[in-house]
């Protein structure tokens, strides 16, 4: 489960533009980072412009998924990730960033025709918190931890039943034993009424 890019774009007007973003390009060779970074940017813009206000949606392209959330003040928030990260995440981070993006950032500072960047330095804190869902979110957490506790249990049932198997097994023998202990007793018996002692 990966991150790879973070970012609030004017959706408003066409075409959308770039507010602020944060890329995580590590996994890819210097060579390529730019291409990649260009084809991020690009694609979160078309995103962003096909999101109506109040909408969100996910859309897949190549190994991508872009979880889109528009805003009725004229924002959207981007998100793109694998294919394997929970969308309820990246939604619940989307929300977030968005909230917070237009408290520091009012409508009026990028109402412009043209709007330069804005700073938003916590997208960088969110794309490295984020990188583990599990960690970020706290429903994930418990889901998680759940989930283990379940494990355990299952494991804990099992040794028990087992146990009462090898109980019932022992049970068994133990019938076994008794009766064959009894037949021993009244052969012995019989064996012994022969014979008397003097």
């Amino acid at each position: 489960m990966k991150l790879y890019y973070i970012g609030i774009l004017k959706n408003e007007t066409r075409p959308a533009v770039e507010l602020c973003a944060e890329k995580e390009l590590g996994d890819y060779s210097r060579f390529t980072r730019g291409s990649i970074s260009e084809f991020m940017t690009m694609f979160s813009k078309t995103v962003a412009e096909r999101t109506k206000p109040a909408q969100r949606q996910d859309v897949e392209e190549q190994s991508y998924t872009f979880h889109a959330y528009g805003r009725t003040e004229g924002v959207a928030g981007i998100i793109i990730s694998d294919k394997d990260y929970p969308a309820l995440v990246a939604h619940q981070l989307l929300s977030k960033v968005c909230d917070e993006f237009l408290t520091k950032h009012p409508r009026t500072s990028y109402a412009s025709a043209s709007p330069s960047p804005l700073p938003f330095p916590e997208l960088k804190e969110y794309i490295v918190k984020y990188q583990d869902p599990q960690q970020a979110d706290s429903i994930m957490k418990i889901q998680r931890e759940l989930d283990e506790t379940k494990i355990t249990l299952h494991k804990t049932i099992e040794s028990v039943l087992e146990r009462g198997e090898k109980i019932d097994t022992l049970v068994e023998k133990s019938n076994d034993l008794s009766s064959q202990s009894r037949m021993f007793y009244t052969q012995a018996k019989k064996q012994n009424s022969c014979c008397t002692l003097m």
